[in-house]
């Protein structure tokens, strides 16, 4: 490896059309760190390898049959539903038991499950979880947070299009195009990515060849390496249909009909980016929206929107099969962003050691509309979260909450409304 160290916030630069500055961020380099890899490198001495909070939501609720393991503790088997992240076991907690006493019906649970406080009539009564931990632990970031979304279907009122709040009833809308993360990302617009045509790098070649050849040949590897998953997102992107840049107008009523898997994986790399260039350490990601009417051609399931799914005939052995999928499908979303935090080296590890992510739905069984019993899952080893088990608690929303903040990210949040104690046992 190279002498020279490089800084940890260092990032590739150039100069778009019309003067415009334009930045890439670069991945974690082992010229960023000290010789074992446990903290980041500087003139100065040593700085901690800071953790990142990510929060997940899908709309609706799970079929508990299919979902909740039967047993407890490290023993524990893989359902159905969680399938898709029986290669993550010993990265993942599965939570069951929780609580969400001011939950009611879709706008009263969503309002709880994210701020801790009732409906307002409006939005959230309150800020919801990530921007609690933003306000903490956000400000040294280019973005104090991030809020992405996939499907666009939704209807009603804001509660039901937002899970991220900023303080009651001032929602953060999810960004749901790529096109528009990605400018957001990679600086000011220009005219030549803009139609996808040229690429962001080439704004970037210039700095990228001087900053490569200060480095050693294993971090010159990571930076191609990374450079070319840039570009790969880009011609993707480029490749989706012209009407996909632009959002639904009435996506209630057109059935919502597009290619919802390949946006969400788009979505989940451009955050990996943001994660890994340290232009963030705080988002949330809403695949789905609360009372989700997204319909599922892919899976096979067009006959009823999910939200259909689960209050027809819902305890029937074919509907309770097609939720499952339904199910399924949302947490092989998740699994591929947990892969793509994995395959990033950091220091001694990975993005996913100093992640942590929590996934979280409006209700239990979206049929009864229930909020007790309630499942969580996170994933990541930030702030040494136990993992590679499952534990059904006797505690709220809240609780998991502030043990999360205070406990794994050390936001030191002091409290949030519904929590009265702290569970301990998940550290």
């Amino acid at each position: 490896m190279a002498s020279n160290r490089v800084s940890r916030r260092a990032f590739l630069k150039g100069v778009g059309i019309g003067g415009m500055a334009v930045r890439v961020g670069l991945p974690p380099l082992a010229a960023m760190f000290n010789s074992s890899g446990t903290a980041y490198a500087a003139k100065t001495g040593t700085t901690a390898i800071e953790s990142r909070f990510v929060l997940w939501f899908n709309g609706n609720g799970i079929v508990e049959n299919y979902w909740v393991p039967r047993k407890t503790g490290s023993d524990y088997s893989i359902t159905p539903c969680l399938r898709p992240l029986e290669p993550f076991k010993q990265d993942i907690h599965v939570i069951t038991g929780l609580d969400n006493p001011m939950g009611k019906g879709h706008h009263g649970a969503m309002s709880s499950l994210m701020s801790g406080q009732p409906f307002t009539g409006r939005g959230a009564g309150g800020p919801s979880i990530d921007q609690v931990i933003a306000q903490k632990i956000g400000n040294d970031s280019r973005f104090r947070s991030l809020q992405i979304g996939a499907c666009q279907e939704s209807f009603g009122e804001s509660i039901q299009r937002n899970m991220s709040w900023a303080e009651r009833d001032r929602p953060l809308p999810p960004e749901m195009i790529p096109h528009r993360l990605f400018d957001r990302l990679f600086g000011g617009k220009d005219l030549g990515w803009i139609d996808r045509k040229k690429s962001v790098l080439d704004r970037v070649r210039e700095d990228a060849t001087s900053f490569s050849s200060r480095l050693g040949q294993e971090d010159k590897t990571r930076l191609d390496e990374y450079l070319t998953s840039v570009r790969s997102v880009e011609r993707t992107i480029a490749s989706l249909p012209p009407e996909y840049a632009k959002e639904l107008e009435r996506p209630e009523e057109t059935g919502d009909m597009r290619d919802w898997p390949r946006i969400s994986k788009l979505q989940s790399d451009l955050l990996v980016h943001a994660l890994a260039s340290r232009q963030t350490r705080v988002a949330s990601y809403m695949l789905t929206k609360c009372q989700s009417l997204t319909r599922f051609p892919w899976l096979g399931h067009t006959t009823n929107q999910h939200h259909g799914y689960t209050h027809q005939n819902a305890a029937s052995p074919e509907a309770q099969r097609i939720m499952r999928d339904i199910n399924r499908w949302h947490v092989e979303e998740f699994a591929y962003l947990l892969a793509k935090l994995k395959s990033i080296p950091e220091g001694e590890g990975n993005l996913l050691d100093h992640t942590l992510l929590v996934y979280v739905h409006e209700h239990a069984e979206a049929n009864s509309h229930k909020t007790s019993g309630m499942s969580a899952i996170l994933a990541g080893h930030a702030g040494n979260l136990k993992t590679g088990m499952h534990s059904s608690v006797a505690g709220t929303v809240g609780d998991l909450y502030l043990t999360l903040a205070d406990e794994v990210m050390q936001a030191q949040a002091g409290k949030f409304p519904t929590a009265s104690t702290k569970l301990s046992d998940l550290v």
